[in-house]
């Protein structure tokens, strides 16, 4: 350190600034090479991408300490219409694994995931794994490559059903276990699908609280179909008329809503924590009767320590206020 302060004295002024550039250049190389260094000696097992909060919930039931799951989409944003940065699409493209509904649901960034896939990353869209059906008549969906899956027919809301979500946690599983044989992923799998089970049973109770005259649904959006499927509910209509692009529907639509709300006697609208409620607060205001407008966490989990922050603790909550809405 002497001889190099000694030279840097014995030097004109000129030379003094070109040794003080060289040697900042040189200490920022040797910090940028001892991070990136740290970084990759201190990364443990494997990185799983998940593009909502909800695939999120369900790879970390699996995942556990073995690696870290990444989730694009923040709490309370829309699938229907993110898009993520430019660092997300990165993590993207680098992951072991990335994880993603399909069937249309990440329309801000399908794009994004088709170039990821076109460019080798290793990615699954589960929905179209877990017997989707269309939105139009809940019938089977068909096979890729076929007008269900092209024209945004089948419906993507696959996760208010828990059995799917069980199917999606054994899909995740087995993908796991292509990547990384060191681990038990099954157990794991057996061990959360047993809690979704759980979970199924306890909103099959909840919901048997509702007569069978008000087992009536009218929903924001086309979202809840699987949740009526599985727990013998009714969806009579919705007010954006888009099942998966979240159209804005005419006033001729509205209307229509409002008689089909009038002679059914139907008592809540439910909407969803990630969009507004003002249309569906207006449908309400022009019924003949009182209307509740009912909020239901559906493409987000809710904030950490709201009781919806994990997929079991979000299906019963919701499980709960249409219970407490119909009946």
């Amino acid at each position: 350190m002497r001889i190099i302060i000694n030279a840097f004295i014995s030097k004109t002024l000129p030379e003094r600034l070109r040794l003080v550039t060289l040697f900042v250049v040189v200490v920022l190389v040797v910090s940028a090479c001892g991070v990136g260094t740290g970084a990759d000696e201190n990364a443990e097992g494997i990185t799983v991408v998940a593009t909502t909060t909800i695939l999120g919930d369900i790879a970390r039931n699996i995942v556990g300490d073995d690696g870290t799951v990444v989730v694009v989409l923040p709490i309370g944003a829309d699938p229907h219409d993110y898009r993520p940065s430019s660092a997300q699409v990165a993590v993207i493209h680098d992951a072991d694994l990335v994880i993603a509904n399909g069937l249309g649901l990440e329309e801000g960034f399908g794009d994004v995931l088709k170039t990821a896939a076109a460019d080798g990353a290793n990615l699954v869209e589960v929905a179209e794994l877990v017997d989707p059906v269309t939105f139009s008549d809940r019938e089977h969906c068909r096979g890729d490559g076929h007008d269900d899956h092209d024209d945004g027919n089948c419906d993507p809301h696959v996760w208010f059903d828990p059995l799917r979500a069980a199917a999606i946690a054994q899909i995740i599983g087995a993908e796991l276990s292509l990547i990384d044989t060191s681990v038990d992923w099954q157990a794991r799998v057996d061990e959360y699908s047993a809690e979704l089970i759980e979970a199924d049973e306890t909103i099959v109770k909840i919901l048997d609280a509702i007569p069978d005259d008000r087992r009536i649904l009218v929903t924001n959006h086309d979202s809840l179909g699987y949740l009526a499927d599985r727990y013998g509910l009714q969806v009579v209509g919705t007010v954006l008329t888009g099942g998966g692009d979240l159209s804005e529907p005419s006033s001729v639509d509205l209307a229509e809503l409002v008689s089909i709300i009038d002679a059914t006697g139907v008592q809540a609208i439910f909407a969803e924590t990630t969009e507004t409620t003002a249309l569906a607060e207006a449908v309400a205001s022009e019924v003949g009767h009182p209307v509740a407008v009912v909020r239901l966490y559906s493409g987000s989990l809710g904030d950490p320590g709201s009781g919806a922050d994990t997929l079991i603790g979000m299906l019963t909550m919701n499980a709960r206020r249409i219970a407490n809405a119909l009946s």
